[in-house]
């Protein structure tokens, strides 16, 4: 292979040199990113030590369901009524008290299950807020062209943060705590700040709508309109209602395939693991034309990901590969290696159909109401991991462990060949000329 066909199939870094402002917010975006993976993984953890129950830790996610959505809906008013930078920064302040809060009870040792699910509601509420906005600023500081690159480049932010933060999540409870896991989230948020601080004024283009009823009747009625950009919702709400095992991994690491929270966060890592490697080598994902078909490819590789990774953890409940003295000090590590391939595999999948919905998004849709379509988008891509939580947690509680992302991955692949298949728009989006 080539020097030059090697450097096309890398990641694109132009949005970098084109847009400094985009730079640091990306930075930013990234370290406290990764500091509220710590959060995220560490409440589900607490909540597990509190109380041993793996419905209870999908819990965590289906409670803030609703304050999420009514946040996200608003959240998307709000950035394409007011300056975007502010309205950003406002809701980060909030994300930054919830999770100071977090750090303080848990080193007075105050924390119970209620207070963890309290200010997880009100983190994650705050915190779609915040991502609807910075997606909706991320056209404004770099050209049409670029924003493959630029979802690209979001994903090895996902990539490093869930990678990274679940790993060290379970390294830190299970050696310093979870007093010292909420405050280095505490800290890396700073940086957050910085990067939007950094940024220029973005008011919103076009005619401005006050938020409130009429502004949430104007996005709905510009969605009913946009049938491709209706369907990329209701596809990713599929594959992350049906193929999302997060709840599960607290239990698996306990109970299946031993390790305890060390395993939890090897297993969230390595979904991660592979959303940044098909970052890293995104260059070819920025030629593609027709980002409907490329998004249904995606789905289905996940699906057939998770459908794989169920087979696992059904291949460790026999007799061969369950010993008696398996637990959370000991991992079936033959298992737990061929688990987190999979697992990598559907993160590679998940993050490609991302930047294909990313752009969709971003290129399709106007500016003056991209504010609250991202506003939905957030809820979607936020709001499908939650409900794929309960789905999980309830069927994992009726059933075994491997059951839900088994079914799941069967679910995912007949849905959207069905639902594509009847879309012929949609398989033929094409990113010369995006129409929503």
């Amino acid at each position: 292979m080539s020097p030059r066909l090697r450097r096309d199939h890398l990641i694109d870094l132009r949005p970098f040199s084109v847009s400094p402002a985009f730079a640091r917010l990306w930075v930013g975006s990234t370290l406290s990113g990764l500091g509220g993976q710590l959060t995220i993984v560490a409440v589900m953890l607490h909540v597990y030590e509190l109380t041993q129950d793996t419905f209870a830790v999908s819990m965590i996610a289906v409670t803030g369901l609703v304050p999420m959505v009514l946040a996200g809906l608003y959240g998307g008013m709000l950035a394409d009524a007011f300056d975007r930078r502010k309205v950003a920064l406002i809701a980060a302040s909030v994300t930054f008290a919830s999770t100071l809060a977090l750090a303080l009870l848990a080193w007075g040792h105050l924390e119970t299950v209620w207070w963890l699910y309290l200010l997880s509601v009100v983190n994650s509420a705050a915190n779609s807020i915040v991502l609807a906005t910075k997606s909706a600023i991320t056209p404004r500081l770099i050209p049409r062209e670029l924003l493959p690159a630029a979802a690209a480049l979001n994903g090895i932010t996902v990539g490093v943060m869930v990678m990274a933060g679940p790993a060290l999540a379970g390294v830190l409870v299970a050696f310093a705590g979870y007093q010292w896991t909420y405050t280095i989230d505490v800290v890396l948020m700073l940086s957050l700040f910085l990067g939007l601080w950094t940024l220029p004024s973005i008011r919103p283009e076009g005619v401005v709508v006050r938020p409130g009823l009429e502004s949430l009747k104007d996005g709905w009625a510009f969605l009913r309109r946009a049938s491709n950009i209706r369907l990329q919702y209701i596809l990713d709400i599929i594959a992350m209602t049906f193929g999302q095992p997060l709840a599960l991994f607290p239990a698996i690491g306990a109970v299946l395939l031993g390790g305890g929270p060390i395993t939890t966060g090897v297993l969230t890592a390595a979904f991660a693991a592979g959303a940044f490697l098909s970052s890293l080598f995104s260059g070819p994902i920025g030629r593609v034309r027709h980002h409907g078909v490329g998004i249904q490819r995606s789905i289905q590789v996940y699906g057939a990901a998770i459908l794989a990774f169920g087979a696992v953890l059904l291949v460790a409940t026999t007799r061969v590969f369950a010993p008696a003295d398996l637990g959370e000090q000991s991992a079936n590590i033959a298992l737990l290696m061929v688990a987190t391939l999979f697992l990598a595999v559907a993160g590679a999948a998940d993050n490609v159909s991302a930047i294909y919905r990313s752009t969709m998004m971003q290129a399709a849709v106007p500016d003056s109401i991209r504010g609250r379509l991202q506003g939905i988008f957030i809820v979607v891509v936020a709001g499908g991991p939650r409900i794929g939580a309960l789905y999980a947690g309830t069927l994992a509680t009726l059933t075994a462990l491997w059951f839900p992302p088994l079914l799941g991955g069967l679910v995912i692949i007949a849905l959207v060949t069905i639902l594509v298949r009847a879309n012929p728009r949609f398989r033929a989006y094409d990113a010369e000329h995006p129409e929503p």
